[in-house]
């Protein structure tokens, strides 16, 4: 059995400018820790796979096409493949959340 604890689990800036870690990846899914200091912005993007977004700590804005919402700890957000996302820290507040892409890229 694997164990992986989130908590120890160390990131580094990603292409898009905004601290992350990739937790698991297989051909079935990618698995990725987002880290986002106060004020960061995972600015609008989009894959060609399905995602989900778990919230870890915190709370932040996430965009899914035209609509955007506030979200908190324990709630998860869908995004269709190859739809527009986006992740804002601009609560006031770090803003942690796990990236789940399936199938993986």
């Amino acid at each position: 059995m694997e164990i992986i604890k989130l908590e120890e689990v160390k990131g580094k800036i990603n292409p898009r400018g905004v601290e992350s870690a990739v937790v698991l990846k297989h051909e079935d899914a990618t698995i990725t820790k987002i880290m986002l200091n106060q004020d960061d912005v995972l600015g609008k993007h989009k894959v060609p796979v399905n995602v989900f977004f778990y919230v870890v700590k915190g709370k932040g804005t996430i965009g899914i096409g035209d609509e955007e919402s506030v979200v908190t700890e324990n709630q998860i957000i869908v995004c269709p493949k190859n739809t527009m996302m986006t992740l804002k820290a601009d609560q006031g507040e770090n803003f942690e959340v796990i990236n789940v892409k399936t199938p993986s890229l």
